[in-house]
């Protein structure tokens, strides 16, 4: 599966719009990694444990849009987007989306 942040991909021609394509996730926080950013917040620096947990976040709503874009018959999503929200305290939803087209 192709996917790009443009309305094109570069070198192949869209034959076929398949419709918009969206996978999404809600994650909660995790107590331990709640104590452990809450001491990095003392001393500065970067929350591994939230990176990691965002970056598998982003990963499993782009795999869910993928699915998506595979069940409408596409091979390719354009003008895919990462968006984030609060959905409760200590709990957000990462939401990928684009348009699912055919290419060649």
């Amino acid at each position: 599966m192709i996917i790009v942040t443009t309305d094109f991909v570069p070198g192949k021609e869209i034959k076929e719009l398949k419709g918009f394509v969206r996978g999404n996730t809600i994650q909660s926080k995790h107590i331990g990694k709640d104590i452990l950013a809450g001491l990095k917040t003392i001393v500065g620096g970067e929350i591994g444990e939230y990176t990691q947990m965002m970056d598998e976040a982003r990963q499993k709503a782009i795999g869910r849009m993928v699915e998506d874009a595979k069940a409408k018959g596409a091979n390719a999503v354009i003008a895919m987007r990462l968006e984030s929200s609060s959905v409760m305290q200590n709990a957000s939803e990462i939401i990928a989306y684009g348009t699912a087209v055919y290419v060649e």
